[in-house]
């Protein structure tokens, strides 16, 4: 139990908080299409405390639940090496997609409907 306290308190919980910081800037990006500061305002507070709550009540735990039915099963096998894999390829991927937002732009990280128009 204190090595998934461990786990869950320096790597899953803040790889989480950066995948929600990841969508916040997604929020911020689909924002710009309303057009009254009010309305724009009042969307982004809502869609980042509804993201808070799932990353806080079933992402982050879902993550640790997963990590954790890897080290029992992988126990039998190759020890830890399956649950040291998923928490590199987790970090791997956020690494990626912040790579891609900030270099590249927001909307390389989102599928081709989810992009906003081009407006001249």
């Amino acid at each position: 139990m204190k090595a998934s306290a461990t786990l869950e308190r320096y790597y899953v919980l803040p790889c989480c908080l950066l995948l929600l910081a990841l969508c916040n800037e997604i929020i911020s990006y689909k924002a710009r299409l309303i057009g009254d500061p009010l309305l724009r305002t009042l969307f982004i507070m809502g869609m980042i405390l509804f993201g808070a709550s799932l990353v806080a009540f079933a992402v982050a735990p879902g993550i640790v639940w997963f990590v954790q039915s890897l080290r029992r099963t992988s126990r039998s096998a190759a020890g830890s090496l399956g649950e040291i894999l998923f928490l590199f390829g987790l970090g791997g991927l956020i690494f990626w997609l912040y790579y891609r937002n900030y270099i590249h732009g927001t909307d390389s990280i989102l599928p081709a409907m989810w992009r906003n128009p081009l407006i001249h």
